[in-house]
């Protein structure tokens, strides 16, 4: 099976960007890949580098959303598997949402980010409420596939969840690049990259990351967002790479059997102890009883 990770620029235009994506899915279809990523909240450009009420109106409910609809469209023509990122509206509520779309367009599920980060250049809790539908792990046509967003990718916790539940694959829109100047930092494409291999390795599975390329503006405000997108095997092994700058499709065959097997062997699973992980449980680390 072939994972396609799809590394792109953002613009202003919603229109532009759905068309690009749209461009890259079919692109990425047409070399074989079944299942899809796009960059985490490709509709626009990446607004949280500011607070302004201006932005809450771009959230949409899932029900009669403006775009997830022809990407349903797209998944059931190309015969593809896409989890989509959208600005989810839910009552008074927002998310920052995937919404993981079969092969035959149903929409599976969505998944609302759990960990909302809020600093300098990325002050998502202004924006979004914490996601209240914990993790996922969609069965779908081609594999059971786990998609945690963006800051979900620094937590082990997150990763291990999604492959309790039964993932196979684990994968993470993105918008990661520069801090604002001034602000110290371990954000750097390599850390970030590692992290995540280290979930591949740790729970023996194929990872796949999407982020965004280029300089964006927003009421003065500046950012450059660092590619460097890869597909990981079991082993950590990076099987494809973006480099820093350009837009591009990537592409990797996944052996999902061979895998599963190797996951088995590792004893990962068999070795846990959840009877001792309670301080996992807390936020300071202190069993109460």
């Amino acid at each position: 099976m072939k994972l396609a990770i799809i590394q792109m620029s953002m613009t202003n235009s919603l229109e532009t960007n759905l068309e690009k994506a749209i461009s890259f899915v079919r692109e990425a279809a047409a070399k074989g890949a079944k299942l899809i990523l796009l960059p985490e909240l490709f509709e626009n450009l990446y607004w949280c580098q500011v607070q302004s009420e201006t932005y809450f109106a771009w959230a949409n409910p899932l029900e009669t959303h403006p775009f997830l609809p022809k990407f349903q469209a797209l998944a059931r023509e190309l015969g593809v598997v896409l989890p989509v990122s959208f600005f989810e509206l839910a009552g008074q509520a927002r998310f920052n949402s995937v919404a993981t779309i079969d092969s035959s367009g149903e929409i599976l599920g969505v998944y609302r980010k759990s960990h909302i980060p809020d600093g300098p250049g990325y002050t998502e809790k202004y924006y979004f409420n914490p996601g209240d539908t914990g993790f996922k792990a969609y069965p779908t046509a081609i594999g059971t596939v786990g998609t945690g967003i963006c800051w979900d990718q620094w937590y082990p916790e997150s990763a291990r969840a999604m492959a309790l539940l039964g993932a196979e694959i684990l994968l993470y829109p993105t918008a990661i690049g520069s801090e604002p100047e001034g602000v110290a930092s371990p954000n750097t494409h390599h850390a970030w990259q590692r992290a995540m291999i280290g979930h591949a390795v740790c729970n023996a599975m194929y990872l796949g990351a999407a982020n965004r390329v280029g300089t964006e503006i927003i009421e003065g405000l500046e950012q450059s967002y660092y590619g460097s997108s890869f597909i990981c095997d079991p082993s950590g092994e990076k099987l494809a790479e973006a480099n820093q700058t350009e837009e591009t499709v990537l592409i990797a065959d996944l052996d999902l059997e061979r895998a599963k097997l190797f996951r088995a062997g590792m004893g990962f699973f068999r070795d846990r102890r959840p009877d001792l992980y309670a301080p996992l449980l807390t936020l300071d680390g202190k069993t109460r009883r």
